[in-house]
């Protein structure tokens, strides 16, 4: 069995907490490998050398930081099947999925080849007599980032990215439940020239979490996960004085209005809601038609959709729509949630609880599941299922589907499928969400713009990636500047005002 350790100083070191998690294929139900569990120590040790590496690399230009990049970006390109195949086969999730989570995050990674520019800072000439002031944009020293599961590649890398770029040593500590690809992404970072140190890979649990939050070296801290341990980390990190971001949960609906083209928004529901297994912080969960003729409609055109999706293991390739769900924890969740949905009222249009797939009859597969008629007060509406499930609340006019997003608890994405301009300019000034579509169903900014939801989705000041990730990563530090063309008469004891 593969055992899988830590990323320290350039190499793969194994684990000296004798903790392991075990690392599932969740196609077969097999344990694949064992991942170590790092312990206190270890991650100090790790920050220490982070920390006495950092100023070296802080001290070269930012030119010469973005070509690491540049070269970063040439071998995801390179190892692209690799890292596809070492994902699906931890996470689940499709080859062209898989090579998606890999794409999303290497564009970060070419936004940052233009950090000479992003960390330009300001000059004013001649602010008083003799007076020019000027900012520059400095590394905050060692940062930290504990990413989730679901996205493997694409988080990481938005996370590391610009936090290296900036010049910061960086500590990621990815999910123990698929360890591979983030130990990937560190080898071909060393290979593209990034000084040993510069990032060092622990791989761990709660306690790991707990003693990156509490490592007086560590100034911040980047998290994507569940709403509740994202309010944990953001209280504990704010507490110990770090700068901190944090993403969590989602409830994204998708307003479907009357004259919306029906058939264009029912793909998009099957592809946003069933995609990766549903296991997307911006999977739409939740459909919205407005009118009841509308609802009648949709469901009549979800059904056959639906019916008609193809579960299997990432070995099947293209042939395939979703894979399992990452544990069988996270299949009992899901089943435990679908029950209740039942048990609660809500009418089970497409049942997939009975689904089996031959030969693979130990794997976490969970067939697809489409509920009709749910209410704001059903469990299935309330939580996030993260799984194969789309939901359908019927709303009786605009003003009252627009009013159910912006009731719930999380911001995290949104869309509405309308041929009414005005309608969709409505939606996206007035929603309180942090990410709109209008007949887009996920909509997740490019590189160039930053990703950030409101509400209980986001926790801290900044965005991740686009703009947002080079004043994450950096700190401003102003300078007044003036040099005496003679000598001056005595000193000056009152404030200097402008004249």
């Amino acid at each position: 069995m593969d055992q899988i350790g830590h990323w320290i100083n350039g190499k793969h070191v194994a684990g000296t907490s004798g903790r392991t998690a075990d690392v599932w294929n969740p196609a077969t139900g097999e344990v694949q490998a064992q991942v170590a569990l790092a312990s206190k120590a270890e991650l100090d040790a790790a920050v220490a050398d982070a920390a006495a590496a950092q100023p070296a690399w802080a001290a070269i230009n930012p030119q010469r930081r973005a070509r690491v990049m540049m070269a970063f970006v040439g071998l995801l390109h390179r190892d692209m099947e690799a890292l596809a195949e070492a994902l699906s086969r931890e996470h689940g999730k499709t080859i062209p999925d898989a090579k998606g989570d890999v794409q999303r995050g290497l564009e970060v990674v070419e936004f940052c080849i233009g950090a000479p520019h992003h960390l330009k800072g300001e000059f004013t000439d001649s602010a008083g007599p003799g007076i020019d002031m000027y900012s520059m944009r400095q590394p905050i020293g060692v940062a930290a980032g504990i990413t989730p599961f679901n996205f493997p590649a694409m988080i990481p890398l938005w996370k590391m990215a610009p936090a290296l770029v900036c010049g910061n040593a960086f500590i990621l500590k990815p999910s123990e439940r698929d360890p591979s690809v983030p130990m990937m992404l560190a080898e071909l970072l060393q290979e593209a020239g990034l000084p040993d140190g510069i990032l060092q890979v622990i791989n761990g649990d709660k306690d790991s979490v707990d003693a990156i939050l509490d490592n007086e070296t560590i100034s911040a801290v980047g998290f994507v996960g569940s709403t509740p341990i994202a309010e944990y980390i953001y209280a504990r990190g704010c507490a110990n004085g770090k700068r901190v971001q944090c993403f969590g949960g989602a409830k994204n609906h998708m307003i479907i209005m009357p004259d919306a083209d029906l058939d264009q928004a029912a793909d998009a529901l099957v592809g946003a809601g069933f995609g990766a297994a549903g296991e997307r912080c911006m999977a739409i969960s939740v459909a919205v038609p407005v009118g009841e003729e509308t609802a009648d409609r949709l469901i009549e055109k979800l059904v056959p959709r639906i019916e008609a999706l193809k579960v299997g293991p990432y070995t099947s390739g293209k042939d395939v729509d979703y894979g399992p769900v990452v544990t069988p924890m996270a299949k009992e969740n899901i089943l435990r949630l679908v029950q209740t949905g039942v048990d609660q009222g809500a009418e089970l249009v497409v049942d997939g609880r009975g689904f089996s797939l031959q030969g693979y009859e130990d794997g976490f597969f969970v067939g697809p599941h489409l509920f009709d008629r749910v209410t704001p007060d059903m469990d299935i509406y309330q939580q996030e299922i993260f799984g194969p499930v789309l939901t359908t609340v019927r709303a009786g006019s605009y003003e009252e589907a627009l009013k159910l997003v912006m009731d719930n608890q999380y911001g995290n994405g949104t869309a509405i499928y309308t041929r009414d301009g005005d309608a969709a300019r409505d939606f996206a000034a007035r929603v309180n969400v942090g990410m709109v579509g209008v007949n887009v169903p996920i909509p997740v900014p490019l590189a160039y713009h930053t990703f950030g939801g409101w509400k209980k989705s986001s926790f801290g000041d900044l965005n991740q990636h686009g703009p947002d990730a080079f004043r994450f990563y950096t700190k401003t530090k102003t300078v007044t500047s003036r040099w005496p063309s003679g000598i001056k008469e005595g000193g000056e004891f009152t404030i200097p005002v402008m004249e």
